[in-house]
């Protein structure tokens, strides 16, 4: 009966569209599909058609900018919770939670007037030095699948639209406008699309954005396999695909393709690519309306959904933001999100009755994060750092001494010259705030670029020679409070001049001499606790000497207040790696084959072979691998049954016990291996996972179930996906290194 009502509801809302996609003007069509303002479309106030609100980002609603100029509106009404990151929430592997942060977000951009929000950011992380990983989850297309969609259904439950992002493949900050990606068939539909397949088919993501880059030759936000036959044709897609803001060149072809909304960084509206230059070629014929009236009835439809206009607009969520409970849900995530990587001799937690002096150094202890990286950047109601966060849960009676330890050369923000004009190729600040397109400068602007990124590397290696002149005092001063408390905790890591939208990191090391710190402060204090706070994975040279080491990804708004809780055990750590840590970045498939940063063309070479998948396959042993998490207690599993249902499903049951006193959760990973497969395929590959909650000495009866899906790879002769009869090895195990019960399943 339900079904036939939504039936029902879709024809009435497919007839509204109609009727007023008859009553539209060219002129009001085109209106509705490119910017008006820099983050609205136009509206059609004579059918009451409203702009579409879109605002940035994964981490929170961003401030309010002014319409035509990327500076800001000034006041202080656009603060909001700053989220933790998507590479925070992928590392507690909590659906739940995924879905938690999502209704936040979701309701926080409702409050604050939106109609879209541009997120989740679900790429592949292809390689450790891309400069937006902080914002992407994975590289593994599972767990990105998994958490992906909870988080879109949690925004949309607020009647704001997810707007998934970046379709497809952004993998490199670096020529981001202009690169080209060559990638084969198999590994497209492998790696780089399942997760935006279950973003539209699964959670019903209501828009997609299209990514910058182009694959085999053609830009995302044109491309016709990937607009037209992939997202249309064979995924039955109906909502609305908005381009990156500047991402769309070619009028006729963006025209031609199902490019629904072209939003850019430019104040000449009227001359954006789907604007007058598009009216022109309908006027001569070269472009049939009718293709503007798909675009128009797509954007119209993802409005009906979001009660902007139809039958329903006046019971639409009105949302709230900075409310109590997106606090709470923000600091359970950030608890979850701390991965415990080392914790030799129980040195961790730490017992507060027994420090009278704690000793905090670097930098990180005390930075604020939310408001950097690109477009992800926040104006938070508040952030509480490590430091903070120490402070705060120890009181008086504890005497915290923080030493910076290493110096950060301080790069005052500005809005004379905005990062979101630099960073995007063929923009040139002319005046305060007010963006132009430079004539200088061919159409995508790569020298533009590339003179800036030179620019950048050139401070980064000026700044080498600041950094070293003071640390050797910031040095001194570190380990001589090292020396003389009862506890070190030495915070360190990376900061949104690394981790950010429109640059890449030049290595993968810790910058401004924290190695060298580090090492000094081991040989003083065994015993101090190595914390890190950043983006992406670090080298860790030092690691066999130090006995415990905690990492955090850039957790949000209660960050100290988390790191606090895990550190002295209120809170048990529960989270694991979402990505792999190399020894070193020589070890990583794109250092190998050289095919990562290039401006102009890169080939994914590797195939398949991204992440632990490479690891896995060259018997390369990383520092910390896919799915590696410690607790402050032990889990045991046993018992493992399969059985395989109608020749294609496999259902699994096992046991887990926490053979420990304190209560914990363990997050179990389910890999498949093919044996004697038809094709090459990855060694193993994760397939699902469950996150199991015990008390001290409890066990628990696991059941999970593999699908015929679980075990396909993509036929590029088909055209589909297809599972292979024959024997196949099921892992269980906490990380993909450490399997814990194995077994094996035949299908027929």
């Amino acid at each position: 009966m339900m079904k036939q009502e939504e039936k029902n509801s879709e024809k009435r809302r497919e007839k509204e569209i109609e009727k007023l996609v008859r009553q539209l003007t060219l002129d009001e069509k085109l209106t509705m599909i490119h910017g008006a303002a820099l983050f609205a479309s136009g509206a059609v106030e004579r059918l009451e058609i409203p702009a579409i609100v879109t605002s940035d980002g994964p981490m929170g609603t961003r401030a309010e900018f002014m319409d035509d100029r990327w500076i800001p509106a000034g006041y202080n009404a656009d603060m909001v919770s700053y989220l933790p990151s998507n590479s925070a929430l992928a590392s507690t592997w909590n659906t739940a939670l995924a879905h938690d942060m999502g209704y936040v977000l979701g309701i926080e951009a409702r409050g604050r007037g939106k109609d879209v929000i541009l997120a989740p950011g679900i790429n592949i992380k292809r390689d450790p030095r891309c400069g937006r990983n902080f914002e992407y989850m994975s590289e593994d297309p599972c767990l990105i699948k998994a958490l992906t969609v909870p988080f879109i259904k949690g925004v949309q439950e607020n009647d704001v639209a997810a707007c998934v992002k970046h379709f497809a493949a952004n993998v490199q900050e670096t020529g981001r406008l202009v690169v080209n990606e060559t990638i084969d068939e198999r590994t497209l539909y492998e790696l780089y699309l399942p997760a935006f397949k279950a973003a539209v088919q699964e959670a019903g993501s209501y828009s997609i954005m299209g990514a910058y880059n182009k694959i085999n030759g053609s830009y995302c936000c044109e491309h016709k396999t990937l607009l037209d036959h992939i997202l249309r044709e064979e995924w039955g897609y109906d909502g609305a695909v908005i381009s990156d803001w500047g991402g769309v060149h070619n009028t006729k072809e963006a025209a031609e393709c199902s490019m629904d909304l072209e939003m850019s960084v430019f104040p000449d509206f009227d001359n954006y690519v789907l604007a007058n230059p598009l009216k022109e070629l309908i006027q001569k014929g070269e472009v049939p309306e009718s293709m503007i009236d798909d675009k128009v009835r797509n954007l119209l439809r993802m409005m009906y959904r979001l009660k902007m206009i139809g039958p329903k607009k006046d019971s639409r969520e009105k949302g709230v933001y900075n409310a109590p409970a997106s606090r709470e849900a923000t600091l359970r995530t950030a608890e979850q999100s701390m991965v415990l990587l080392k914790n030799d001799n129980r040195t961790l937690p730490l017992n507060a009755k027994k420090i009278k002096k704690l000793a905090v150094i670097g930098v990180n202890a005390a930075k604020l994060h939310a408001d950097g990286g690109g477009s992800a950047e926040i104006k938070a109601l508040y952030e509480i750092c490590p430091l903070a966060g120490l402070k705060m849960y120890l009181g008086g009676n504890v005497k915290v001494e923080y030493a910076p330890g290493y110096h950060v050369p301080v790069k005052p923000k500005t809005f004379e010259m905005n990062w979101q004009a630099t960073s995007l190729d063929d923009l040139k600040n002319t005046t305060v705030g007010q963006l132009q397109r430079d004539a200088m400068e061919g159409a995508d602007g790569t020298e533009g670029h590339k003179k800036g990124e030179e620019e950048r590397l050139a401070q980064i290696e000026k700044d080498k020679a600041e950094i070293h002149e003071k640390n050797q005092a910031l040095f001194e001063q570190a380990l001589a409070l090292a020396k003389d408390a009862d506890a070190v905790i030495f915070v360190g890591g990376l900061n949104h001049d690394y981790d950010c939208e429109g640059s890449d990191r030049p290595d993968m090391k810790l910058p401004y001499e924290q190695d060298l710190l580090i090492e000094e402060l081991l040989k003083v204090r065994k015993d101090a606790i190595i914390t890190f706070v950043g983006g992406s994975p670090v080298e860790m040279p030092w690691r066999d000497q130090a006995q415990a080491i905690l990492w955090s990804y850039y957790a949000g708004m209660e960050t100290g207040t988390a790191f606090a809780r895990v550190i002295f055990g209120d809170v048990n750590p529960s989270a694991k790696l979402a990505e792999t840590f190399p020894e070193k970045y020589e070890d990583c498939v794109t250092a190998k084959n050289g095919q990562f940063g290039a401006w102009d063309q890169i080939t994914l070479e590797e195939g398949l072979y991204c992440g632990y998948r490479y690891f896995d396959r060259q018997r390369i042993k990383p520092a910390f691998c896919f799915g590696h998490g410690l607790s402050y207690t032990r889990f045991e599993y046993s018992d493992l049954k399969l059985k395989v249902e109608n020749g294609r499903d496999v259902k699994l049951t096992f046991s887990v016990k926490n053979i420990g006193r304190r209560a914990g959760a363990e997050i179990v990973q389910v890999y498949v291996a093919p044996i004697a497969p038809k094709v090459d395929r990855p060694d193993k590959e994760l397939k699902t996972f469950a996150k199991v909650n015990l008390s001290g000495g409890r066990s628990k009866k696991v059941s999970l179930t593999l699908k015929s899906e679980d075990f396909a790879y993509f036929d590029t002769d088909l055209h589909q996906f297809i599972a292979d009869a024959g024997d196949y090895e099921i892992l269980v195990g906490a990380s993909c290194e450490d399997i814990r019960l194995r077994g094996i399943a035949t299908l027929s």
